[in-house]
């Protein structure tokens, strides 16, 4: 295999493997039922933006090339949404939990390793120029259906799974902030993207990669013209 296939199978592996760990972790607690634990797990940005990740590294392994509009919105959901996880966890959450010997394994690999891998992963493989303004804004959908269901299941349940989204503890107003700088986050990181998609080399090299690259960006198919 390229060097890219086995970078993609390794995010993959690590990726994954933390995620299977997480949940051996949960479901073998004995609090409330499995169905209900498993919810809450599921509920964790950093649960869904993993499961992302191993999704599409496993796409690259297949085929690094791999393109297509509903691909290119899921490879930067991955990318984005791993980058922020990262990002917050380091600098709001780390440290809030007490972790078991397995719990630590497996926040390493979910929130320390597979964002390093994802970013380290693209810069040097790609695929790109994947990345334009449409593909923006369809994947901060997803965020945005992330919040939306976190804070209507929190009034249901009184259950958060951050705090900084906490409306019990912190009140509409904090949250609304909190939210707002998220954002921010959110947009910057991906302006960051897409400024190093329109400057990095592309990748994988191929013939048909430049005269490919105006259509992809602009969100629109290749013309066959």
């Amino acid at each position: 295999m390229t060097g890219a296939r086995w970078w993609h199978l390794l995010t993959a592996a690590v990726s994954g493997s933390a995620l299977v760990l997480q949940l051996a972790i949960v479901l073998a607690s004995d609090n409330d039922t499995a169905i209900v634990r498993l919810v809450r797990l599921l509920s964790f940005f950093t649960i869904q933006s993993n499961i992302i990740v191993t999704a599409v590294a496993l796409t690259l392994v297949i085929r690094p090339d791999r393109d297509g509009q509903l691909w290119q919105i899921a490879r930067l959901a991955a990318l984005v949404c791993i980058t922020v996880t990262g990002i917050v966890y380091v600098t709001v959450l780390r440290g809030l939990v007490e972790l078991t010997p397995a719990g630590r394994v497996a926040d390493t690999g979910l929130h320390y390793l597979t964002p390093l891998l994802v970013v380290v992963g693209w810069l040097a493989f790609g695929p790109r120029p994947r990345i334009g303004v449409r593909v923006i804004v369809a994947t901060m959908l997803y965020p945005a259906l992330w919040l939306a269901y976190t804070l209507s299941r929190g009034e249901l349940t009184d259950e958060y799974p951050y705090p900084f989204v906490d409306v019990t503890a912190e009140g509409y107003a904090a949250v609304a902030l909190n939210c707002v700088v998220v954002t921010a986050l959110f947009l910057a990181v991906a302006g960051i993207y897409l400024w190093l998609d329109t400057r990095l080399r592309a990748a994988p090299s191929s013939p048909a990669g430049p005269r490919a690259t105006p259509a992809r960006r602009r969100g629109r198919r290749p013309s066959r013209r």
